[in-house]
């Protein structure tokens, strides 16, 4: 692992945040590819993806700073330099780019559910390549492992950010990493067979809510919040079950405007 890519003087660049920007451009880049076979503007879809990236940064750190106050820590260590500097909670990210995603389509005039299914197609991917710069830099660790495929931390730079080091850990960004992959695919072969116009869309966010309840079996890193005191109801199993909610919910609405285009 290298939390630090490199270092100039005192300035730091950090792999997390070089891969989580790879991985914005990669999706990007799919997500103007489909929406181009779905004959939305590719423009657009940059303009899009632009306010995205802001409010999902916003909704990253907010989510985060909210569990931490939630936590007890005091205001002088949420708000310090080495938390702000943390990537913060992805699904707090994706919440708020969800609520910018409506608005700015709407201000474009743009057809809400294709464009929804084109650029959460892409979404995976980008989460994917972000995963890997959760393991280089240390953070969103997993629980004591004793599998062959364990890993452990010697780093110094990642305890510095409250790694773990020297214990064997569930490699758990990779789980997460592989279901994104398989989301992934799913995604792209489930576009050639959806029935109606945002299908897709409501996929992405059952997938990744299912997958998240499964894997946050094997979490370690306790900073992503507990809530009403039960050691299962973490942040990250909340979020999980908006997203559920929030793809039936996309299945339910879009499903009911199809029939009734068809009536």
């Amino acid at each position: 692992m290298h939390p630090i890519l490199f270092r100039i003087g005192s300035f730091e660049i950090g792999t997390y945040g070089v891969l989580l920007a790879l991985g914005f451009l990669v999706a990007l880049w799919l997500a103007k590819r489909l929406a181009k076979q779905d004959g939305i503007a590719p423009d657009a879809i940059t303009d899009i993806s632009l306010v995205l990236l802001i409010a999902g940064i916003l909704g990253a750190k907010l989510l985060m700073v909210i569990v931490d106050v939630v936590n007890g820590e005091s205001m002088s260590q949420v708000f310090s330099l080495n938390t702000l500097r943390a990537g913060g909670a992805v699904h707090g990210g994706i919440l708020v780019a969800t609520a910018a995603f409506f608005w700015r389509v709407r201000l474009l005039k743009l057809p809400l559910a294709k464009t929804l299914d084109s650029l959460t197609s892409a979404v995976p991917l980008g989460q994917a390549i972000g995963r890997l710069g959760c393991i280089a830099a240390g953070c969103c660790y997993g629980a004591y492992c004793d599998k062959p495929w364990a890993i452990t931390y010697h780093n110094y730079d990642a305890a510095r950010f409250g790694t773990p080091l020297e214990l064997t850990l569930h490699p758990v960004q990779i789980y997460f990493g592989l279901s994104n992959l398989v989301i992934l695919g799913a995604m792209l072969k489930f576009r050639h067979f959806k029935k109606f116009q945002g299908q897709a869309a409501s996929l992405y966010f059952i997938m990744e809510g299912c997958f998240r309840l499964i894997l946050e079996t094997w979490r370690g890193d306790i900073d992503r919040g507990f809530w009403l005191n039960l050691p299962w109801l973490s942040t990250g199993r909340i979020t999980a079950l908006i997203f559920i909610l929030i793809g039936a919910g996309i299945w339910t609405w879009f499903s009911r405007a199809a029939r009734q285009a068809k009536a």
